[in-house]
């Protein structure tokens, strides 16, 4: 026996009209005159918010939406409320209707939070005695029994959106449309929220979501659609649609890091050589002005490059488990640093270094081939310099390279600081920069629960 359907929404456009100092009008009848509507503007003069966008979500179910910002989740959201039109398409709803889209929206700051629950209430379709019934357990959901008589202008905007969350929340909708509004309050009152959700669906009641939290769609979600610059990608099994979504996002900060790098590296990289040893002098032998040339303390100088480039660095990449170069990883993975390195004459004296930054500057580690007790006897021509990462257990953040070969004794043949970035991601969010092998045990008068979400 087919399910019924609480959402229907058929090839649903919605295109609003680009605004610009070339085309403005001072008032309605001016506009009207003009011949303003959608279908009389160019193309370069509108965008689509939506585009032939079509979903249906069953009765009972929880249904999740999630892409970028500017992808057309909230327009999807208010079209589905009822608060916008399409302009092209159909949506039908089945049922009894609460938003959580603009928490309070409804709210006068000039009179109590009492009032308020009141008027909101009877906006949300609600009788007063509805109301008035359910006063009690809406202030103490949000947590407001001390302040419930005050001005909400004296609110904070915490206890403003947990009033309005409160009052929706207890609507007793058949259909709940819910648009990022678990930043309400602290850790406690967004458990609290997600219980009332669970109570929600327990009770067979239909949850429309639009969230930037993957974890919370994986948990909650029988379905879900991604929504990408206003059209369907996919939608389905929440993992396999969250999976998806996530490679796609992971590529995108990845061209974003690689075109950030580029512009830097062209800035630098084609620099000639501060200085190089004259002609005839020992190989032994530091250059001055190199090593004058060099900052005096690495670890705090400017993005850039220095040396005589006896031995150079032709480039740098960095190779996940895949084996193709990325700039995009996740916490524990295995990474592969690559160096093609030419050696413009033969050398006896030379040492391979890495240093690891985070955003902040911050040195996580740094070693070389002289550290780890590798001396160096001969090199010439081009050749690769690797190092194996088995596990990068760094914590979720931004970092950057620094690669160097230089002699012994500290003499630059070639440096590049700072020109390498990279991103580590994580389901995990620790703190902090490493993140060792790990887990907890408790004894049996211990007990703890998930709190995933």
């Amino acid at each position: 026996m087919a399910v019924p359907t609480a959402i229907d929404a058929r090839e649903v456009t919605k295109v609003y009209r680009r605004y610009s100092h070339r085309r403005q009008f001072a008032t309605l009848k001016s506009a009207l005159l003009s011949g303003t509507m959608i279908r009389d503007l160019r193309p370069d003069e509108t965008f689509a918010a939506l585009r032939n966008v079509s979903f249906q979500v069953p009765k009972g179910s929880t249904y999740g939406i999630i892409g970028r910002n500017g992808s057309g989740k909230s327009t999807a959201l208010k079209l589905v409320a009822g608060i916008s039109k399409p302009t092209s398409g159909t949506i039908d709803v089945q049922g009894r209707i609460s938003a959580l889209i603009e928490l309070g929206a409804g709210f006068h700051p000039e009179i109590s939070g009492r009032e308020n629950v009141f008027i909101n209430g009877i906006m949300l379709g609600l009788s007063k005695k509805e109301v008035q019934r359910r006063f009690s357990e809406i202030v103490e959901f949000a947590e407001l029994e001390d302040f419930i008589d005050a001005p909400v202008k004296t609110y904070s905007s915490g206890m403003y959106m947990r009033l309005g969350f409160a009052v929706a929340i207890h609507v007793d909708p058949d259909v709940l449309l819910v648009d990022e509004v678990l930043a309400v309050g602290d850790e406690g009152f967004t458990h609290k929220c997600l219980d009332k959700f669970a109570e929600f669906r327990r009770r067979g009641k239909t949850i429309l979501l639009v969230t930037h939290s993957l974890g919370l769609v994986e948990r909650f979600c029988d379905e879900v659609l991604w929504l990408d610059a206003g059209e369907a990608r996919a939608h389905g099994d929440p993992r396999r649609v969250v999976g998806a979504y996530i490679t796609s996002v992971e590529k995108a900060e990845e061209r974003q890091l690689a075109a950030a790098d580029a512009r830097v590296r062209e800035a630098v990289l084609q620099a000639p050589p501060t200085a190089a040893p004259p002609d005839g002098a020992a190989a032994s032998a530091p250059d001055e002005d190199v090593a004058s040339d060099a900052p005096a303390d690495m670890f705090q100088a400017d993005p850039g490059r220095w040396g005589s480039r006896e031995i150079e660095i032709l480039g740098v990449d960095l190779i996940g488990e895949d084996d193709r170069p990325s700039q995009v990883f996740h916490t524990g993975e295995r990474v592969t640093v690559k160096m093609q390195v030419r050696a413009n004459r033969p050398a006896t004296d030379f040492v391979f270094g890495f240093g690891l930054f985070n955003a902040d500057g911050l040195c996580c580690y740094g070693t070389n081939t002289a550290i780890e007790e590798l001396a160096g006897e001969h090199i010439e021509g081009d050749g690769e310099v690797t190092l194996h990462i088995d596990s990068l257990d760094l914590t979720e953040g931004t970092y950057k390279l620094d690669v160097a070969v230089h002699r012994l004794d500290g003499y630059p043949y070639d440096y590049h600081r700072l020109l390498y970035t990279f991103r580590v991601k994580s389901r995990v969010k620790d703190v902090g920069l490493y993140r060792p092998p790990h887990r907890w045990s408790f004894t049996p008068n211990i007990r703890l629960r998930t709190t995933a979400i």
